[in-house]
């Protein structure tokens, strides 16, 4: 059995804007888990202190490698080494943040859904 299709603004058509409605969200959804997927396998690098300290993290939010030039290891400092590494994996995973963010943003920020906003 063949629906007949009216013209546009014909009709009542909610069904079918509905449908149309359903298939933009999924495609969305789609895009967002491949988007999450590749950030997530993404590594973010930031330094503090010169380049003394250098962290490293994954688009997953996890510390991945921490590196530390022996120059700036003093015993009689070790509060300052911690703020330094502190410094670093916190630059770091705003870095890894900030892009998931903006890559969501801009795509959910196209979608029109009627009646929601």
């Amino acid at each position: 059995m063949m629906k007949a299709r009216l013209p546009k603004g014909m009709g009542g058509g909610g069904s079918q804007n509905l449908q149309q409605l359903a298939k933009q969200a999924q495609k969305m959804q789609e895009q967002m888990e491949a988007v999450t997927n590749e950030l997530e396998a993404k590594e973010y690098t930031a330094t503090s202190g010169g380049d003394a300290v250098k962290a490293i993290v994954t688009g997953k939010m996890e510390v991945k490698e921490i590196v530390i030039k022996p120059e700036v290891v003093d015993p009689d400092d070790v509060e300052m080494l911690g703020d330094l590494i502190t410094a670093a994996v916190n630059e770091a995973l705003r870095s890894a943040a900030a892009e998931k963010e903006d890559r969501m943003e801009a795509l959910s920020g196209g979608i029109n859904i009627p009646g929601m906003f």
